[in-house]
């Protein structure tokens, strides 16, 4: 079988290792299933982001919906990131971080008013406004705070990222973001808007982008409106590029950061203003891995199956997007042989399943496998379905790791129930 490329997780002595760390003493700690992950990955990752947008002026927003885990958002927030949020819980958790408020951006298209209250309270920097009545409701309670709200309008720039129909989110037919065509007339109220200051112009194509050109036509579209809006008098300071770079999870082609700021930089520059990305799943996603037990090896006919000990509970992409990632033993036997087999979890749902006829190196009960590239959207989607708890998250620090996370105790999963039985 194949192994996945990477300077984070490899083998010494036919163990897998996380930087200086052999994983099979992370198990044998922790247990499994488990997610390990690499501070130097995220740290190589964020730094090379950011040199290649050494040009212009900019600031990175980590994307925390990808991987909020507080030592996460932490490692990021010290190295300068700013945080980008979706929802009351991942201001909360970016706040405990220690993240300075005037570093977040408050997003989402369905903002709640105790949210849009609590981002104004916090004088966060800016919030992404989705729709008409959002602004309105913005400028409302604003007015009820006594404050200004800077607000930065989500342009919806119909354009194709070419990407997952469940994660694309910059055509007209998605929720997301306001119309180009509408766009500028929501940005000439702003004078009746007695509460609230537009600071910018923001987009995002969606997640697992591949392809470089829907950016430079969003942006290059994007840019003919922030001219327009600039013209009308209001003072853009932002222009908001959003994320969703897409990573290899094993063979797809994809593009680096430096061949799309090559591209993006000389449209960015004309702009004159400040530049903010907000990546997630580039910065995270090839950092982590989710380390499984096999419990079981068995046919079913003539079809062979390896049940482990992780679910979709676990790791739901490949059950709802039918995602790759690639699979691994920790441990690696050179005489054996490689067999195609289903890798399924031990949930009652067929959709359990983290690969499908995957060519693998045979294993046995109670061996260790690797799911790969588990960094992003892997703990954050995670849930308790079947009364399965969640797992535990361990950060590797060169030739030290520490649990940055609990696995969760079966007191957790009924400590707020009526407990008259």
């Amino acid at each position: 079988m194949q192994f996945f490329d990477s300077n984070y997780f490899t083998y010494k002595n036919n163990q897998l290792f996380c930087d200086e760390v052999p994983i099979k003493k992370i198990v044998e700690e922790y247990g499994s299933p488990v997610y390990i992950y690499s501070k130097k990955f995220f740290t190589d990752r964020y730094n090379e982001f950011s040199k290649a947008f050494n040009g212009i002026p900019h600031t990175i927003f980590y994307a925390s919906k990808s991987n909020f885990n507080l030592s996460v958002i932490k490692t990021f927030h010290e190295l300068g990131s700013g945080v980008d949020v979706n929802s009351e819980g991942e201001l909360l958790r970016a706040l405990k971080a220690g993240v300075k408020p005037d570093k977040i951006i408050l997003s989402g298209v369905g903002k709640t008013a105790h949210e849009i209250k609590m981002a104004l309270k916090n004088n966060l920097l800016m919030i992404k406004a989705e729709s008409d009545q959002e602004i309105y409701l913005i400028n409302e309670i604003a007015l009820k705070l006594n404050l200004t709200a800077h607000v930065a309008i989500r342009v919806n720039p119909d354009v194709d990222a070419e990407t997952h129909p469940y994660i694309s989110t910059a055509l007209a037919e998605n929720k997301f973001g306001i119309h180009s065509s509408h766009a500028l007339e929501l940005f000439k109220e702003e004078k009746k808007l007695k509460n609230i200051k537009y600071t910018g112009i923001d987009m995002h194509l969606g997640s697992q982008i591949t392809k470089m050109e829907p950016y430079v036509e969003a942006i290059e579209k994007l840019s003919e409106l922030f001219f327009k809006v600039k013209s009308e008098g209001i003072n853009l300071q932002h222009f908001d590029v959003g994320g969703g770079i897409g990573v290899k999870y094993f063979n797809e082609k994809t593009f680096s950061v430096k061949e799309i700021a090559d591209k993006i930089v000389p449209i960015l520059k004309k702009l004159n203003c400040h530049i903010f990305f907000e990546p997630g799943r580039f910065l995270v996603a090839n950092g982590g891995v989710l380390m499984t037990r096999v419990i079981y090896t068995k046919y079913n006919n003539k079809k062979k199956f390896i049940i482990i000990d992780a679910a979709m509970n676990d790791l739901l992409r490949p059950s709802i997007y039918k995602a790759y990632h690639h699979i691994q033993p920790m441990k690696l036997f050179p005489d054996r042989k490689d067999i195609n087999a289903d890798i399924a979890g031990p949930v009652c749902e067929s959709g359990d399943y983290f690969a499908k006829d995957r060519e693998i190196t045979e294993s046995e009960r109670n061996e260790y496998l690797a799911v790969m590239s588990a960094g992003a959207y892997g703990m954050v989607m995670s849930s308790n379905y079947n009364g399965r708890r969640r797992p535990p998250e361990v950060l590797v620090d060169g030739n030290k790791f520490r649990i940055i996370r609990s696995r969760e105790t079966f007191e957790h999963l009924i400590y707020d129930e009526a407990d008259e039985l």
